[in-house]
């Protein structure tokens, strides 16, 4: 696990997958890096790689995370993306194994090894308690427990989900932090999932799809905020 820069809760993390990139994604990275000061929420943005460097630039608060790395080394490898590259972009995380994204648990381990060595903090998404207990004795920074079924479905895992999977992520290595998502669509839901022992949630769907994406984005963080101080 690597032990460098951490990823302090609470966090949020959103995820424009291919919905939104370019300026159009700037303007939403600027929104979140006035939240992230005004709220002392972290929030992660994991936005397409060509657009690692012009966000880094453009930002001082927000937290930005490769969607994927492969497990190489600096060589050959044409087509895949490079940890030192991510990170030489600006990104100061990567996340792996994405429904969208699986990867074996072979290459899962190595990717993270490579994070590791690089200096990525290593966010690693499972599906079922099995899985999420699995991954949690890779020794990543931070596992996201997603129900792949409920993402985008504006359906949220239900309380016994989260805390199932968070005690037994934590039993495994209480070091991982636990981001609880899927189906996120408002601060209501933010509020609910925190209240519930996460350390962190996030959206894509949530903020992609709203009518205005930047005041959705702040309703979210400012519940983020909300139940964190209600709970510690």
């Amino acid at each position: 696990m690597y032990t460098g820069f951490k990823i302090e809760p609470p966090f949020f993390e959103i995820g424009p997958k291919a919905y939104m990139y370019g300026e159009r994604l700037l303007k939403l990275a600027k929104a979140a890096d006035r939240a992230a000061a005004k709220y002392d929420v972290r929030i992660l943005i994991t936005p397409q790689p060509s657009d690692l460097y012009m966000l880094a630039q453009a930002t001082e608060n927000i937290i930005l995370v490769a969607q994927h790395i492969d497990p190489i080394e600096v060589g050959r490898g044409q087509g895949s993306i490079l940890a030192e590259a991510v990170k030489a972009a600006g990104a100061r995380a990567v996340m792996l194994n994405h429904a969208e994204k699986p990867i074996s648990l072979a290459d899962m381990a190595k990717a993270i090894k490579r994070a590791d060595e690089v200096g990525l903090v290593s966010i690693v998404c499972a599906d079922s308690l099995r899985e999420a207990e699995a991954v949690a004795k890779l020794g990543p920074n931070i596992i996201v427990a997603e129900p792949s079924e409920l993402i985008g479905t504006g359906t949220t895992s239900d309380e016994e989900y989260v805390r199932a999977t968070t005690s037994a992520i934590k039993s495994v290595n209480p070091d991982i932090q636990v981001l609880q998502a899927a189906g996120i669509k408002c601060g209501d839901d933010v509020y609910k999932v925190i209240r519930a022992g996460a350390d962190a949630t996030g959206t894509t769907s949530g903020v992609m799809r709203a009518a205005d994406p930047e005041a959705a984005m702040e309703e979210m963080i400012s519940a983020v905020r909300r139940a964190w101080n209600e709970t510690h």
